[in-house]
This record gives C-alpha cells, sequence and structure tokens, in this order.
C-alpha cells in the first residue's frame, strides 16, 4: 500500500470536538435528496453542529524546514496536526518533527505527530529486531522528555503495520492473522510502556493501518483496554478513492467497537488521506475536507510527491496554488459549521460542501465544488440580525496545476432579500469541476457592492488540438487515483521530434491582448522552450522552468494579442520537451483586488459594522487597541503596486508587511477616506497586517490592490560582481541572469560572498535573491527527496538563516523574497554556510519596502 505521514493535536482539544460527531454520521448519510433538474445544495443556518474545527488543514511532511515552505503559507491555514519524522531520523533527508517546530510555534501551530518508525532509512522499513526499535525509542523520546513543549508532541509507534513488520494483520488465512495480531500486540504493548516509562503522560496513537480494518479494531480495542495501552488519539489511513463514500461507515463502525467494549470516545485522526489525483485540485479536496469537517475528525493530507510544499499545495516558498487559496478559506471559516445536505451524500466526485455560522460577525460561509454545470444553493433560516437584505459575494478558485501560482476571482456582488420563509437562494451556474467556491452572506448596508465581473476566458485541451508526432496519455482518474491530476485527465507527451507540435483552434469574442496559460509538465533536467505562432505567424519563444516530473503541472504565461474570431495558435518544439496539457485564454486587464476587512483573520475582539455595504459589499471591521486583522494579498510578480485603504480613523491606525511598519493610516477625525500607498510585493502572498498602536479606533472596509506592477526603485546586484571569498567562484549558466552566477558559497566558514548594497534611507527593504538549488539525497519508494540549502545571511552585523527550497534544476532561478533592515548608505551583505553549501547566487533584487 502507498503510504505517507501525518499528525494530531492535544487530546483534551479533540476529545471537545467529539460529541457532535456521533450524532452527524448518520445525520449525513440518511438525508433525504430532493430530485431536481438542477442540482440543489441546502444549507440550514438554523440547524448548527459544533464549533469549526478546521481539522482537516494538516499536513504530512508538508514542512520540511523552518522557512520551507514560508510564513506568509503557513500561518493563513491555522493548521491543527502535522505529522513529520521522528527526530533525526533516516527515513527523508528533511522534515525532522523538532527541526520544524520552532517555525510551526510561530506561525501558530497546534499539535506534532512524530512517525517513530520513519527513523529508519528503507521503506518499507528494515526490520532489525524489537531491541534495536526500542533503543531507538528510548533515544527519540529523551530527546523530547526534556523540552518545556513536550506536551505538543504525539508518538505514533507503528505505520501501516500491516504493510510493513505484521503484514499477515491482512492475511485472509485465520492462522497467519492470529499469529501476526499476537505478535503485533506483543510488541504494541513493550513499546508504548517504554514510551510512557520516560513520559509517563506522553500521548500515543494508533494502531494507524493502511485502511480501516474492522477485524484488526474490534480484536485490538478490547484487549488494549485490558492491557491498559489503549491509543489516546485513534488512526488509521483513507487512501482510496473509495474513501469519499465508505469512510463515514468506517469511523461508525470503529465507534462502534469502542460502545461494545466499554471505551471512551477516543479522538480520531485520519494521519493520511487523499490521492495524487486530489492533491492540488480545489474541486476535488472540498470532497475531502467537507467529508472530515462534519464528522469532526482531524485529518492530514497524504506525502505522495515531495516534503515541504504542503503536500503539493505551494507553487514556490511563498507562492500558492489554486487549493491552497481553498485551505485558507476553509481556515476562514469561523463560528459554527452548520447542515449542508448536497445532492448525492457519500458519493465519490458530486459536489459537496461545508458551511459556517458567526454570529458574532454576522456572517455565513459557504464552500462548494465537485461537479461541473449548475447548482442551486439554498441558504435556509437566515437569522434576524441578517436583516431583510443581505450582501452576497460568490468566488471562484480554479485549478493551476500542483506549480501554477493562482488566487481568487470574485464571481458575483449581488444584494439579496431574505424570503418571507428566511431562505436566500444562491444560483451557481457553469461551475468547474476541479475548481471550488466560497459563498459568503452578511447583512446590506447603504450603498450598493461594486459589480463584479469576470473577464473572458476559455480552455482547450490539448489531446483535442491538432497533434503532430505527439502522444496523448492517459493520467490520473477515478480509475487511476494514484496518477497526477491532469485536466480531462489526460495529455500529450512525447513532443521529442523535429516537428513536434500542437495546434489549438482558438475562438475569441473580441480584438485585444489575452493572457496564455499553457499547463505542461518539463522533466528534462533543465529548461525547455517551445516556439508559439498565431496563424502561422512569426515565432515567438516560450519559456518553461522545471518540474517534478512530466506529469507535475506548472504554468506558462504569455501575452497574445488577437483580433475577434478564430485563430490557430501553435506549440512547436524548442530546445528539450514538455508535455502539454491544455491552455486557457483569459481577456487580459488591469489588476484591481478587493480584500474585505470582514474576512480576515483577526485577534483581539473586534466588532464589525455593516451599516454600509463599501466596495465589496462586507461591511467594516472595527479595530480598537490590541486588535489586529491580517489580509492576504496575492501579487502576481514582484514589484510596487497601488495599495489602497477604504478606512475611517479616531486615532492612527498602521499596516505591517514582512514584520516592519509599511504605512500609517493618520486619523480621519472618523470621516471614511481612501488612503493610496505604493508598497512593494512580492510574487505569491503577502499578509498585510492592520492594528491600532495607541487609543482611538480604526474601521477599516476594504484593501484594494489596482495598477500594474512597477519596479521603478529598485536595484539590483549581479553575483558576479560581488566579492567571493574562499572556494565561492564565478560560473557560467545561459539561464542566469547576464549568463553568470556564483556557486560553491558554504561548506566552510571563509567560504562566502558579500554585496555592497547602497540604501537611500534608512529603513526596511524587500531582497530579493534569485537562486539555484538541485540538491537531492535519492528517491524512497515514491517520494522524491528533495533537500533545501541554507544561507548564512549577515547584513552588517546581523546575521539570519534562510531555507532555500529546492528548484528542481541548478538551471532554474527562483527568487525568494528575504527581509531585511538597512542602514541609510553602504550595507554589506555576505552569504555563507559554514557547515553545508549553500544555493548558487545569480543576483540580488532591493527595495524600500514602503516606495
Amino acid at each position: 500500500m502507498p503510504r505517507t505521514e501525518h499528525t494530531s493535536r492535544n487530546t483534551a482539544r479533540l476529545m471537545g470536538a467529539i460529541a457532535c460527531a456521533a450524532a452527524l454520521i448518520g445525520t449525513a448519510v440518511t438525508t433525504p435528496v430532493a430530485h431536481a433538474a438542477t442540482p440543489r445544495v441546502t444549507v440550514d443556518l438554523g440547524e448548527t453542529t459544533g464549533d469549526v474545527m478546521h481539522g482537516a488543514n494538516g499536513t504530512l511532511y508538508g514542512l520540511s524546514d523552518d522557512g520551507v515552505p514560508g510564513d506568509e503559507l503557513v500561518a493563513p491555514l491555522h493548521m491543527t496536526t502535522v505529522v513529520q519524522k521522528a527526530p533525526d531520523g533516516a527515513q527523508h533527508p528533511n522534515g525532522d518533527a523538532l527541526a520544524i517546530k520552532k517555525g510551526y510555534d510561530r506561525n501558530g501551530g497546534g499539535e506534532v505527530h512524530i512517525y517513530m518508525q520513519d527513523v529508519y532509512a528503507q521503506w518499507p522499513y528494515e526490520n532489525l529486531g524489537l531491541d534495536d526499535y526500542l533503543a531507538k525509542v528510548d533515544t527519540m523520546v529523551r530527546k523530547v522528555a526534556s523540552r518545556p513543549d513536550r506536551d505538543d508532541f504525539v508518538w505514533v509507534p507503528f505505520n501501516e503495520p500491516d504493510g510493513n513488520w505484521y503484514p499477515d494483520l491482512g492475511s485472509s488465512d485465520s492462522a497467519k492473522y492470529a499469529s501476526a495480531l499476537g505478535r503485533f500486540r506483543s510488541d504494541w504493548n513493550t513499546v508504548y510502556k517504554k514510551i510512557r516509562s520516560i513520559i509517563p503522560d506522553a500521548r500515543i496513537a494508533g494502531p494507524n493501518e493502511t485502511h480501516y480494518d474492522g477485524r484488526l479494531m474490534g480484536d485490538f480495542y478490547p484487549w488494549a483496554k485490558a492491557d491498559k495501552v489503549l491509543p489516546d488519539v485513534t488512526t488509521w489511513h483513507e487512501l482510496g478513492p473509495g474513501s469519499l463514500k465508505d469512510f463515514e461507515s468506517h469511523l461508525a463502525d470503529y465507534r462502534a467497537v469502542e460502545a461494545k467494549a466499554g471505551i471512551s470516545e477516543r479522538p480520531v485522526a485520519i494521519n493520511e488521506y487523499g490521492n495524487r489525483r486530489d492533491q492540488s485540485v480545489p474541486g476535488q479536496m472540498v470532497q475531502w475536507l467537507s467529508m472530515f469537517e462534519r464528522n469532526k475528525v482531524y485529518a492530514d493530507q497524504a506525502y505522495w510527491n515531495i516534503a515541504g510544499n504542503l503536500n503539493d499545495n505551494a507553487a514556490q516558498t511563498n507562492i500558492p496554488n489554486g487549493t491552497w487559496w481553498l485551505l485558507r478559506w476553509y481556515a476562514g471559516l469561523t463560528g459554527k459549521t452548520v447542515r449542508l445536505d448536497p445532492p448525492q451524500p457519500n458519493t465519490v466526485d458530486t459536489v459537496q460542501g461545508i458551511a459556517s455560522l458567526d454570529t458574532g460577525r454576522t456572517q455565513a460561509q459557504v464552500l462548494l465544488g465537485g461537479t461541473s454545470g449548475d447548482v442551486e444553493t439554498v441558504i435556509r433560516n437566515v437569522p434576524e440580525r441578517f436583516g431583510k437584505k443581505v450582501d452576497v459575494t460568490v468566488e471562484r478558485i480554479g485549478w493551476s496545476g500542483y506549480e501554477g501560482a493562482a488566487a481568487p476571482s470574485v464571481v458575483s456582488r449581488t444584494t439579496s432579500k431574505v424570503a418571507t420563509n428566511g431562505s436566500v437562494t444562491v444560483p451557481l451556474t457553469n461551475l468547474d469541476a476541479m475548481a471550488a467556491y466560497r459563498v459568503t452572506v452578511n447583512p446590506a448596508g447603504s450603498g450598493s457592492p461594486t459589480t463584479a465581473s469576470l473577464p473572458w476566458s476559455a480552455s482547450y485541451e490539448a489531446e483535442n488540438a491538432a497533434i503532430t508526432s505527439g502522444t496523448v496519455y492517459s493520467q490520473g482518474s477515478l480509475s487511476n487515483p494514484y496518477g497526477f491530476a491532469t485536466s480531462g485527465t489526460k495529455d500529450v507527451g512525447s513532443l521529442n521530434q523535429p516537428d513536434s507540435k500542437v495546434a489549438f483552434t482558438v475562438d475569441v469574442p473580441k480584438t485585444g491582448t489575452y493572457d496564455l496559460d499553457v499547463f505542461y509538465g518539463n522533466q528534462s533536467g533543465g529548461p525547455a522552450t517551445q516556439t508559439l505562432t498565431v496563424d502561422g505567424g512569426s515565432p515567438k519563444t516560450l519559456t518553461y522552468g522545471s518540474t517534478l516530473n512530466w506529469t507535475y503541472r506548472a504554468t506558462a504565461r504569455t501575452p497574445v494579442s488577437l483580433t475577434a474570431g478564430e485563430h490557430t495558435l501553435t506549440l512547436g518544439k524548442g530546445t528539450n520537451e514538455v508535455t502539454l496539457d491544455k491552455i486557457d485564454l483569459t481577456a487580459s486587464r488591469t489588476p484591481d483586488s478587493v480584500y474585505p476587512a470582514a474576512y480576515a483573520d483577526i485577534s483581539g475582539s473586534p466588532s464589525y459594522d455593516y451599516s454600509a455595504s463599501g466596495i465589496s459589499g462586507a461591511g467594516a471591521l472595527v479595530l480598537g487597541r490590541g486588535d489586529k486583522a491580517a489580509f492576504d494579498v496575492h501579487a502576481p510578480a514582484d514589484g510596487y503596486y497601488t495599495v489602497h485603504a477604504d478606512y475611517a480613523a479616531t486615532g492612527e491606525g498602521a499596516l505591517s508587511l514582512d514584520g516592519a511598519t509599511a504605512a500609517a493610516l493618520p486619523s480621519t477625525r472618523g470621516r471614511v477616506t481612501d488612503r493610496s500607498l505604493r508598497l512593494y510585493l512580492s510574487q505569491g502572498n503577502n499578509r498585510i497586517t492592520a492594528a491600532v498602536p495607541g487609543n482611538g479606533s480604526l474601521t477599516l472596509r476594504d484593501l484594494r490592490v489596482t495598477g500594474a506592477v512597477s519596479t521603478s526603485g529598485a536595484k539590483t546586484y549581479e553575483a558576479e560582481d560581488a566579492t567571493p571569498a574562499g572556494t565561492a567562484s564565478v560560473s557560467g549558466n545561459s539561464w542566469a541572469a547576464g549568463g553568470k552566477y556564483v556557486g560553491h558559497v558554504g561548506l566552510g566558514a571563509g567560504n562566502t560572498l558579500t554585496f555592497k548594497v547602497n540604501a537611500p534611507s534608512a529603513g526596511r527593504y524587500v531582497m530579493n535573491v534569485r537562486y539555484a538549488n538541485a540538491e537531492v539525497a535519492g528517491s524512497g519508494n515514491y517520494n522524491t527527496n528533495v533537500i533545501s540549502r541554507a544561507a548564512d545571511i549577515t547584513v552588517d552585523d546581523t546575521s539570519q538563516r534562510v531555507m532555500f527550497r529546492n528548484s528542481y534544476s541548478w538551471s532554474d532561478f527562483w527568487d525568494l523574497p528575504v527581509p531585511v533592515t538597512l542602514k541609510a548608505g553602504t550595507n554589506t551583505i555576505t552569504f555563507g554556510n559554514s557547515t553545508a553549501y549553500a544555493p548558487d547566487i545569480d543576483k540580488l533584487t532591493v527595495a524600500p519596502l514602503n516606495g
């Protein structure tokens, strides 16, 4: 059985969610379905089903190092559990439970579950005897025992025992099964007691089989109760597509085992879930999230590919893909979950969803997806406090591949009357099965929200285009769940002949400029190119960065000018080879994104004001002293943007970014003001935090990001112009800026690279480091063991360690933003690492945070 990894959270917290779960299991299965021409999702705000748990935001090896993935992606997800390897474990080169803990805690992390057998190097685990394992258990547990945070850890003694040391646990031969069960019980008892002998109150999780096995559960739990070695957290894996229909019956069966044995209900953590075809796909993942949240269990996405990218949801260190935004939406649900009835409960690849009601915010949210076509969402029993009119916002997040950058788009903003029966109907049309959607409802104030309009867009599958010297391949699907996600479940590969090309016939509604997004895979070992021609005209070269493999989708964007009507866009072979999945054409327009304050992450006790609708229709957030609100703001590229703050203040407010104050929001004496700021945003997600540092209040409606990106004011410093020392040396690479970079930095205190950077004034700057890192530690089974490289960056006398994620090729140079504080005049910035190599350095781009 394929393997992955997971973690869970504090037992006390876990137990609090159990009571409502048993009641929900039966409800979701037996709810009658309304059969109508248009499928209907029914949300009942009058029937709450427990506190929002965020239990399914867990990750197995989603964190690899402190800083990989970046804080900008970890903090917004409010992860309650992560699953990581044993301290100093040899199973993978990174993901050590202790190494990631500091960064996890910095971003509000919950529990860390330790896969103890990942101390071993082989998969399946080498079996060197129980005495060998006990010695390793003793060492790892003692490393945690003296830590002040030892209660944050949960111990998982065995991972997939039926697929490793006790394979006959799955045997149909009763004698073989009985023998394996006896050995497993004995070893469980011994290891359990070893852990408790070192940490008497240690929390222990198991049995952790590859799948739910009612036979084992029925034999194991009564015995574990009698021998006083019961797991504190019950774990198993749900890795098949059938889990979406069978999980609730598994959970019900397990609860029956507990009840029959007189065992108090354990928290349940599904510490490995999902297929390859699900990960990175919002429309697939929303089905899993809704199932686990409905049943109030914890769950961690499976580790199929590489560590440190949030299980295929982080395109780069701080750049999210589509499913990251779904997870962010899920983390943003607040208050109570409410009953949601889909048209077909417990049915694979159908529309499913989660809904919540926060009476303090006076806000209801619905997340749904998993189907194409039209879906009618009926929201019943809208509380009277919402008033007779509500503002309804619908957003969409589409599939961007595993490594394509993405951001949500607003489908519609409308003001609706609440019907006399207390309901609001939200029609959703032309849904994309690979996308997920968010519906947010709040009281309507004076004025009207700005009308939303999506730009024209169309998709064209490569397998349906005219193909020359290429082959159509089938990829991830319901019948091939461990294949990689692919639009239409097919792609075109083997485009490796001189005449290989794919010609797409497209039809655009009007003359103008369009963004062409090519969904591709590139496992050639370095960047690849293709030629793009429009109707046989002059060729244009497109460049594709490396991807993890041929089917690990990324996106490449280029503008094309087209006249209204039909055209042929041809992608022909250039250097190296790529696999083509599909192309998207979207009418270009100047960025104008709105971020409602009422949707922001909050701390403290702010209030909500819906007297005026504002630009977004979401009302306003009122911050007092000590309150904070964090916005997740997307930038399509590095550079300066115009950021508008729509606010009123009776004192002074402030916006911070990258850990420093970016702008003051002066008092307006209570009048609403649009303050325009020029801020440097890094490609991907940027957390902008609003606060009131002193007395008074800040009423914030929306942040708005407008205008084309500008790099005016940023300065570039080429690595070859810096000063190398020791082994650090300049080398040539045609893919580096200026054709040169500096390598062999580190692996010795004297092997450094020093830049002289001039700052026009003292303050906070964003330093983008362009680097390459393709170091790996071999491949274990199906995991590619990529390695992050560290650089110790010293600015004058202040040093910080920065981790640089793997970029797949020494010729693929990525940008990593590093916030730095500079003095006016010349600053000395040195890169080094006394114990290991730092990444190859191409150049630095340095820009004041506030331009």
